[in-house]
């Protein structure tokens, strides 16, 4: 890795900043278009529930995909090139999404959009990384993952205020700013650095085939109650899936520069903690448009009363976080994430159960509260039990892997929250919308499963490495 004498105090904060404002425009993306999803709708009334749904599942898609093979092709290239390149990418792809004429343009611009999002979350960390002494990185870390958990709490609100004000369209435009000022500081202030150790080239098709077998296995999930679950569309789908997916393990099995590394899948905690995570994801990204979906139409709720009626959820999420990583170095990863995985089923039971009428405070915001307390105690959790073998040279790719495996949870969640509620007639609207909480219970539930395979007690801490690009992940 190029470096250069130590970085000044001043310019340390000034690129940490930088790549904070990177990451939470990246991660802001992930929950503001749920929010405006209803208004989105409205704006294509020829394209049903199903077709829309790709407005999200795209994003995801590509970030699973791609997040693994961009973050190392940046630690080839010069992450701050990469870096730059990515942000202009998210600008521009903003524009195209928010002058978008049909529907399917925009799903169009969030592929684009998100295969710029795959480069900005890992490389803007590692920019971070290596300017600050080893002592100090855990703070930087800290930092970056406070601004992406605030993106989480923001993006609903924000894209309700700016429904309420404007239309959905600006929830895109709102990035051209942003973009903007990150180029110019970034090129300013930020310093170059790559990973002169690192050979072979990413395997780029082998993300392209699992773009396929992903997006298969999507359309799949969102069209199997249309099509029919046996019907030849459907049967076509899972095979495409099955068969682009069984490649892209076979890659990885020979590639010298995989998708992902089959030796790091070999080990046990690795592999237990990435499928954790994947199973919370599915609950997570189900309940995030599930809640939108209920409050806005089974309620009545405006866009942004109903983002604002989200917010105390992340914002426990972030007050658990920090006790919840102490909790598991001190009783292992299997106490904090089973009991937070009762948490989360009793918070899915109660929002599940919401009546026809409103009740907030009575009803949903102690749900909501439940939800968040449950997501600060088993997300973050299920990530350090992934990489808690790890050595510490492999810590960036565990991390980065495990990145992904939370972008296929984000795919599976939404595609399985849209095959379960369909669009039904009004007089079932509530019954549809409590069906779709079953997905997060039964997704939550495996989790748990899965926690209870982990170790019983904490494993040694393991080393913090210098890092590389996938290290961005690890927040």
């Amino acid at each position: 890795m190029t470096t250069d004498a130590p970085t000044p105090a001043r310019s340390r904060s000034a690129i940490l900043a930088i790549a904070s404002g990177a990451g939470f425009l990246a991660f802001l993306d992930t929950t503001i278009v749920n929010t405006t999803f209803p208004d989105i709708a409205a704006s294509f009334p020829e394209a049903g529930r199903s077709e829309l749904s790709w407005i999200l599942d795209a994003y995801f898609i590509v970030i699973a995909a791609l997040l693994v093979p961009a973050g190392l092709l940046a630690d080839r290239v010069g992450r701050k090139r990469a870096f730059l390149v990515g942000v202009v990418l998210f600008g521009v792809t903003s524009l195209l999404c928010a002058i978008a004429p049909t529907w399917e343009t925009l799903v169009a611009a969030r592929v684009l959009q998100g295969v710029a999002a795959a480069i900005i979350a890992p490389v803007s960390l590692a920019l971070v990384l290596p300017e600050f002494p080893r002592e100090e990185r855990a703070t930087a870390v800290g930092i970056w993952g406070a601004a992406a958990a605030l993106a989480a709490a923001c993006g609903p609100p924000l894209g309700g205020l700016l429904v309420e004000v404007a239309d959905w369209r600006w929830i895109f435009l709102v990035n051209l700013p942003v973009t903007a000022l990150l180029v110019v500081l970034g090129a300013r202030v930020l310093r170059e650095s790559r990973d002169e150790h690192a050979s072979g080239r990413p395997d780029l098709l082998g993300a392209a085939i699992a773009v396929v077998g992903l997006g298969a296995l999507a359309l799949a999930l969102v069209e199997g109650r249309e099509w029919g679950w046996t019907g030849a569309e459907s049967a076509a789908s899972f095979a495409i899936a099955a068969v682009a997916l069984a490649v892209v393990v076979r890659r990885c099995l020979t590639h010298p520069v995989p998708v992902i590394d089959p030796a790091l899948m070999r080990i046990r905690s690795f592999r237990l903690g990435s499928i954790g995570t994947l199973l919370v994801a599915t609950a997570f990204f189900s309940v995030i448009l599930g809640n939108i979906l209920f409050l806005t139409q089974i309620w009545g709720y405006s866009v942004l009363d109903a983002g604002l009626g989200t917010v105390p959820g992340p914002l426990a999420t972030v007050v658990v976080s920090g006790p919840a990583g102490r909790l598991a170095d001190r009783f292992g990863h299997r106490a904090v994430i089973v009991p937070g995985c009762l948490v989360y089923v009793a918070a899915l039971l109660v929002l599940g159960s919401a009546p026809a009428e409103p009740d907030y405070v009575g009803h949903w915001l102690p749900g909501m509260v439940l939800n968040g307390i449950a997501i600060g105690l088993v997300f973050p959790t299920f990530g350090a039990a992934a990489v808690a073998d790890v050595p510490a040279d492999r810590f960036g790719a565990a991390s980065a892997i495990n990145g992904a495996f939370r972008q296929f949870g984000a795919v599976i969640g939404t595609a399985l929250l849209v095959a379960v509620v369909g669009e039904p007639a009004p007089a079932d609207a509530l019954d549809a919308a409590h069906r779709g909480y079953l997905v997060a219970i039964v997704a939550v539930l495996l989790a748990a499963g899965v926690a209870l395979l982990l170790r019983r007690v904490p494993a040694p801490a393991t080393p913090q490495p210098r890092g590389s690009t996938a290290n961005a992940m690890t927040a």
